[in-house]
């Protein structure tokens, strides 16, 4: 019989990633990818064991984005992100801090929420 080897799995290192910021009045939540967009880590604020309003709040923010980067430091090594915010809630501002505070180098800040154009469909005109 043939014996099976295994081979031993190489580390992958990022360097340089980014951190996707989605700031809902809900939730928070935050991924960390590799420049091309493949996922390295993510949390949210409902993750982190927040519940109901608590989520929404800028600390659950915080918290979610220093569980999220200190994942994907550990396993892959980041150190530089560039940071795409998208949403309006409130914890955009307490997200990069968090970043930023955790060791990591914020080289840019880019503000990617949608912005509405025509709008939908009006109501159909009401015959009396």
């Amino acid at each position: 019989m043939a014996e099976t080897t295994k081979k031993k799995k190489v580390k992958r290192t990022v360097a340089a990633g980014q951190v996707h910021v989605q700031a809902t009045f809900n939730n928070t939540i935050i991924t960390v990818t590799d420049p091309s967009g493949g996922a390295l880590s993510t949390a949210s604020a409902g993750a982190c064991g927040f519940r109901g309003s608590k989520k929404g709040t800028a600390y659950a923010a915080q918290i979610a984005a220093e569980k999220a980067i200190n994942a994907a430091k550990q396993q892959y090594n980041l150190s530089k992100v560039d940071v795409l915010i998208k949403g309006v809630g409130l914890g955009r501002e307490s997200a990069v801090r968090a970043l930023a505070g955790a060791g990591i180098a914020v080289e840019s800040i880019k503000d990617v929420t949608g912005v509405p154009h025509g709008g939908c469909r009006p109501r159909k005109a009401r015959r009396v």
